[in-house]
């Protein structure tokens, strides 16, 4: 047997826990749903507005997903409840913020990024030709 398989299939125990391929999907999965605060708090110190960037919603999708398959390997009925459709408010922000950001047209004098909408560039005010 390969030696890296040998490792993975292990079961090893650290501070009385026991470790194995599961546990390190479900804590992996811990790990990347929990690192979405820090990006959402970043984002918002960043701007000093209510911020909610994109990368949000892909730690979100991947945690939930990592925990949804180890509640689904260790046939935990909670975990499966909890994960099963949380995918679903992720993948339609994703798709929204994708469309706003289509909508976008950007100004040729200032390369802005602005609303379709706008008559004007609000950095420049230059007039947008329609």
């Amino acid at each position: 047997m390969d030696a890296s398989v040998c490792v993975l299939a292990a079961q090893t125990s650290l501070l009385g826990v026991d470790l194995d391929v599961w546990k390190a999907v479900g804590w992996l999965g811990n790990a990347i749903f929990f690192s979405r605060f820090f990006i959402q708090w970043w984002a918002t110190e960043k701007k000093q507005a209510v911020v909610v960037p994109n990368a949000f919603w892909w730690l979100s999708l991947g945690g939930s997903l990592c925990l949804l398959v180890y509640g689904i390997h260790t046939h935990d009925s909670i975990f499966i409840f909890a994960y099963a459709f949380t995918w679903i408010p992720y993948i339609r922000n994703l798709m929204i913020s994708s469309r706003v950001k289509n909508a976008l047209v950007i100004c040729g004098q200032c390369q802005h990024a602005h609303s379709a909408t706008a008559k004007f560039c609000p950095e420049c005010g230059v007039k947008i030709p329609r």
